[in-house]
């Protein structure tokens, strides 16, 4: 029930009808903020993209640098005998890099050799996570096949192995990197549990998850809620410190006093932000290797810092005590619970919002492209004037495996 992408909506606008109702202890919202929100977001989408052509939120973007697309780089030099060998090999870059997608922290970077290009935070991981993948550094066969993730190689990966491969020194920290491992650590071992789901016709790795997705397409189209929901069960297993119910692992899914009800799922608010980051992500291979990917609308926004900033930065979430703002939470207290939740729900009302001002429909500007043109680019920006160091509005802990 909560391993859905309707869930995540559902529990969202709950949390935001209590935020309405003056029921939230931490939050309350100013929904007079929303038109002033959508301007400058539609703003952002069209110094971005001024012909509006935005493409969907995904890892992919950030594999672009100077108009050079790295992945495009690798496609050239790969050896793949058919379109669902091309699409294994995204998968097993993708799921990786955007498992290793927690926040960097402010102080580090990753420098580039090839491109001297010097990108920090998400950018700065994607390209880090790129060069470690085309460098063979998690095949089984770096010489021979280079273009894969292995499980076995997963299953070893340590603190060390990411300290090289992401530039990490005393001068250049990177925040999480033991769970980082550890997160990888866990993906090799659930790949190899699952031959079901990543072994159909391969050793276990992630892109055998393309194999497990095709089968469950029909006449060629497969649902995005169904992606994420496939995920979530291929995935659940991997995460660390998070709740369950009834025995079944739930992720990025937390507990909130004000979320009441008969059932003990009504207690919940499941986010899945990077499950759902992970699906519109998929959403490129799949159609390149021939299935149509439908009904993209059903997954929700994203519940992290960049969207959650820009409302808590543009006025429309308003803590009850400003001093909150300058304490240290972890990610299941109902402080960054109810705010991650509200984010995902204000989301669903903005982007038609910046839509209209863009002259589209909704339509012809959903949601995953506002997410890409967007909230994401204008929580940053508004981030930098807000703060020195362009990070968060207040600090969560992170462990490496959650934003």
């Amino acid at each position: 029930m909560l391993l859905r992408a309707d869930a995540v909506r559902q529990g969202a606008q709950r949390m935001l009808m209590l935020a309405v109702d003056a029921r939230l202890d931490d939050w309350t919202v100013d929904l007079d903020r929303m038109a002033p929100t959508a301007e400058f977001v539609a703003g952002v989408v069209r110094e971005r993209y001024p012909r509006l052509d935005v493409p969907v939120h995904s890892r992919w973007r950030h594999f672009v640098f100077g108009g050079q697309d790295l992945w495009e780089g690798i496609v050239a030099k790969a050896n793949w005998t058919n379109a669902d060998a091309a699409a294994r090999s995204a998968f097993d870059l993708v799921i990786t890099s955007v498992l290793l997608d927690a926040g960097a922290g402010a102080a580090w970077h990753y420098q580039d050799r090839a491109t001297r290009v010097d990108a920090a935070r998400s950018e700065g991981l994607a390209l880090a996570s790129l060069r470690w993948f085309e460098g063979g550094g998690l095949a089984n066969d770096p010489g021979g096949q280079p273009f894969r993730a292995d499980a076995a190689v997963l299953r070893r990966i340590d603190g060390a192995s990411l300290q090289n491969a992401f530039q990490v020194d005393e001068t250049n920290p990177l925040l999480g990197l033991e769970g980082r491992a550890a997160l990888l650590n866990r993906l090799g071992e659930t790949l190899e549990s699952r031959p079901d789901l990543f072994a159909r016709s391969d050793s276990p790795r992630p892109g055998g998850l393309f194999d497990a997705l095709r089968v469950r397409a029909s006449q060629g189209q497969l649902p995005a809620a169904v992606i994420l929901q496939t995920l979530l069960e291929a995935l659940g297993p991997i995460w660390l410190a998070r709740p369950s119910l009834g025995g079944v692992p739930l992720g990025d899914c937390w507990p909130h006093p004000a979320l009441t009800g008969s059932n003990p799922a009504d207690g919940y608010a499941p986010l899945h932000k990077l499950s759902q980051w992970l699906s519109y992500s998929l959403i490129e291979p799949l159609q390149k290797a021939g299935i149509t990917v439908s009904n993209v609308h059903e997954l929700t926004g994203l519940a992290e810092y960049r969207n959650g900033g820009l409302f808590v930065d543009m006025g429309v979430l308003v803590p009850r005590d400003p001093a909150s703002l300058s304490k240290t939470y972890t990610v299941k207290d109902p402080f960054v619970v109810g705010w991650r939740a509200l984010t995902v729900a204000l989301l669903d009302r903005l982007a038609p919002l910046v839509a209209a001002r863009l002259g589209r429909t909704p339509e012809s500007l959903p949601l995953a492209s506002i997410l890409e043109g967007g909230t994401w680019a204008a929580g940053r920006l508004i981030a930098r004037k807000a703060r020195a160091d362009g990070g968060p509005p207040f600090h969560v802990l992170s462990d490496g495996t959650v934003f």
